[in-house]
């Protein structure tokens, strides 16, 4: 982890990327009114960027982060110092039942082993979450045929080449984190699928691009990339996109 972490530092245009995406999405989720308590259940992107810190903190009273690697925590909270971060498995959560009204869960339960582990880890999320809150997921989309072959091909292999530099596991599809997310008793609101452009092109063009280009052509280039996220209307979407996301709400 501490040798992913330090690699993915020099990511920076696609942190940019990935933050863009990732804040469109939860932005137009997020309940409109101001909640007490929000948890995010992993602070990768925190440790490294703005992350998504800022736009919940503009959404709850008090954002509570976990995550599993110290070094990681001690980054997201140099970054935002009001941040409440603490070491933490979501499969083992540490806190009392219902204790969050919104759960963001951003592409952290698709690095576990098995697909019994992102079951225990939704069990627990819905545990602390109170009654009419909300669970905003997104999971690696394993209806995409990248995603689909990546998970099928070795993980050694890929991380000797470069091209997955840390470990990636077991994951669902739209029709399953649907079909499990209800089994669990909570209701769906919205499911679609988000980053169209292919990971497996973008992670070698956007180094490309800001190692070499001015800052003009490297947001042209975001541009272009962003574009590709009409695909989200489409039937198709669930092909195209990298990730699947999720709302759902614990109605009881």
């Amino acid at each position: 982890m501490q040798n992913t972490w330090k690699h993915t530092k020099h990511q920076k245009l696609l942190r940019s990327i990935s933050d863009i995406l990732n804040n469109r999405l939860f932005d137009a989720w997020l309940p409109t009114e101001t909640v007490n308590c929000l948890l995010k259940t992993d602070l990768f992107d925190e440790s490294l960027t703005d992350g998504l810190y800022p736009l919940l903190s503009k959404h709850a009273n008090s954002v509570v982060g976990i995550d599993t690697s110290e070094a990681v925590i001690n980054s997201a909270k140099q970054r935002h110092p009001q941040l409440d971060a603490v070491i933490s498995d979501v499969r083992h959560l540490p806190f009392a039942a219902e204790t969050f009204d919104v759960i963001i869960s951003n592409s952290t339960l698709d690095h576990f082993r098995t697909s019994d582990d992102i079951i225990v880890s939704l069990t627990e999320l819905k545990r602390v979450l109170r009654k009419d809150g909300h669970l905003l997921i997104t999971l690696d989309n394993y209806t995409n045929p990248t995603v689909f072959l990546r998970n099928r091909l070795p993980f050694e292999w890929l991380n000797r080449w470069g091209i997955v530099p840390y470990y990636v596991g077991a994951t669902f599809g739209a029709r399953r984190l649907r079909q499990t997310i209800e089994t669990l008793d909570l209701t769906v609101v919205e499911v679609t699928s988000f980053w169209h452009f292919p990971r497996i092109f973008l992670v070698a063009m956007a180094s490309i691009v800001d190692k070499y280009f001015s800052d003009v052509f490297k947001q042209k280039f975001i541009n272009s990339v962003l574009a590709f996220e009409c695909l989200s209307k489409l039937s198709t979407k669930h092909l195209t996109g990298q990730f699947v996301a999720v709302k759902a709400i614990k109605r009881f």
